[in-house]
């Protein structure tokens, strides 16, 4: 069994596989700092609750942005579960080419994105993934990663308004009827959520131009990420919400190294 841990600066999200099939998914939350044994626990209580023996495990693989966590993080897999768990950064086949001027600040969720996208739909991609940023990334359908924009993410740019405006709440994401609104609630979630829309299509109609004048077909647009289907509903540029699109690509990058 491989277990695959796609760590973010808001969610870990774990995912347990058989073969190529998604056994399970699973949360915990990156900003509460924990010691090995606990994240060793929280793992185990998971599997337990899914009816999943977490003694089938012989494989784990890992794509983190969060760096201070991997010690922790790192210690348990190998305790709890016996394994030296592969590690998704410099000097793993992946099969994308980085066009960054620098390939070592491509986030590694970036790549692990790419590399399922490119498997899956074996075509040129924009991939936009909603997380604590929502990043866009150009893909190429030979495997060149032309790099791509990175925005605040809508959570934060929702805490940022409660925080820094002394008059406004915080609110719950959900998409108003109207756009324009009567109260302000409503306003507010109005303008992050159909803000958010517009920034999207925006971003991937300007890098959808640019990827045809580098000789690419019209590119194929995904999304992930949590809240990714909240606008994707409202969209006109996405074309299909991948929910384990992160997931897939661990479980890949796992078989191009065994």
């Amino acid at each position: 069994m491989l277990l695959v841990f796609d760590v973010g600066n808001t969610n870990i999200v774990v995912g347990a596989y058989k073969g190529k099939k998604l056994l399970d998914v699973w949360r915990l939350s990156t900003n509460l700092p924990r010691t090995s044994d606990e994240y060793g626990i929280a793992v185990i209580n998971l599997f337990e609750k899914a009816n999943i023996d977490y003694r089938e495990v012989d494989a784990v693989v890992v794509s983190s942005v969060v760096p201070n966590i991997m010690y922790s993080l790192e210690h348990m897999i190998r305790k709890y579960f016996n394994v030296e768990p592969l590690i998704v950064g410099p000097g793993i086949k992946t099969g994308i080419n980085i066009k960054y001027d620098n390939p070592k600040e491509v986030g590694a969720d970036r790549i692990v994105n790419a590399v399922a996208a490119l498997d899956i739909y074996k075509r040129s991609l924009i991939i936009v993934d909603f997380g604590t940023a929502t990043t866009f990334c150009a893909v190429g359908e030979k495997g060149d990663y032309y790099g791509g924009a990175i925005a605040p993410g809508i959570k934060i740019s929702s805490e940022a308004l409660f925080e820094k405006a002394a008059k406004l709440p915080r609110i719950e994401l959900v998409k108003p009827p109207t756009v324009i609104c009567r109260n302000t609630v409503s306003s507010m979630q109005s303008g992050i959520i159909y803000g958010y829309v517009g920034l999207v299509d925006y971003i991937v109609n300007k890098m959808s131009d640019e990827m045809v004048k580098l000789g690419e077909k019209t590119p194929y647009v995904v999304a992930t990420g949590g809240l990714a289907k909240l606008v994707a509903s409202e969209s006109k540029t996405i074309h299909e919400v991948n929910p384990v699109l992160t997931l897939e690509g661990l479980r890949i990058i796992y078989e191009k190294n065994r």
